[in-house]
């Protein structure tokens, strides 16, 4: 328990006390931040009755940018791959060529 964290969040106006590594406490807070931010925009720019609509938008919209993101990853990592496919092919080749 030694490097466990007790820390309250606050999001939409409800805490949650919550017991984290030490190494995740600036990265929850900083989520916190980020929800609590998207649920003033939702709520200036739309006309919202109820918190839970809120937050879900909010679930959607991150885990919109996450699949996003991951999708971006897959293919940049096919790229690579392809790359370093390519380049261990032109090394062997080279060296092929210097041991004859």
């Amino acid at each position: 328990m030694e490097n466990k964290l007790k820390i309250k969040l606050s999001i939409a106006d409800r805490v949650y006390p919550l017991t984290v590594e030490l190494s995740q406490e600036e990265g929850l807070r900083s989520a916190s931040k980020k929800i609590d931010l998207m649920i003033k925009q939702f709520e200036e720019n739309y006309a919202v009755r109820d918190k839970q609509d809120v937050l879900a938008m909010c679930a959607l919209q991150f885990a919109s940018q996450l699949e996003q993101k991951l999708m971006e990853n897959s293919i940049d990592g096919t790229q690579a791959m392809d790359r370093i496919k390519s380049l261990n092919e032109r090394l062997d080749q080279y060296l092929a060529k210097g041991s004859e």
